[in-house]
């Protein structure tokens, strides 16, 4: 399987399947299948029964995996869904691939902001731009 864009506490968008339009976390990533887990996405349900005396049986809701390929990044800079861009940075004397955006060149590697928060700064920056032209 080749590389995958996608880590563990990425913001993600789903751009394809039941789910499309939906904004969650990376929670797991399976890179030999090529199957990720996304938070409050493709819920399944799952019974389980009880073991013993003390334990509760039931019904579960839990996350299923979808395909990596519909999912794309959540830039925390721009707000917007964009591509990943891979680059060679020299960090401590060594080359290493560093996950970019493909639309401002902001890297995806680090620190990660909430997919709420990224939209809302996306908002504050348009009304900003909004006043600005108005002034």
């Amino acid at each position: 399987m080749a590389e995958m864009n996608v880590r563990k506490g990425d913001n993600v968008m789903v751009i394809a399947g039941k789910d499309k339009g939906k904004a969650g976390k990376v929670l797991a990533v399976r890179p030999e299948t090529g199957r990720i887990y996304v938070e409050g996405v493709n819920i399944v349900s799952k019974s389980k029964k009880p073991r013993n005396a003390q334990d509760k049986g039931g019904i579960l809701k839990q996350e299923g995996a979808i395909d990596s390929s519909n999912v794309m990044h959540i830039c925390g800079e721009c707000g917007g869904v964009v591509r990943v861009r891979h680059i060679k940075e020299e960090q401590n004397g060594k080359m290493k691939s560093v996950r970019v955006c493909a639309k401002c060149g902001a890297s995806l590697d680090e620190k990660k902001t909430s997919a709420k928060r990224a939209a809302k700064k996306a908002a504050k920056k348009k009304t900003a731009a909004k006043s600005k032209k108005e002034d």
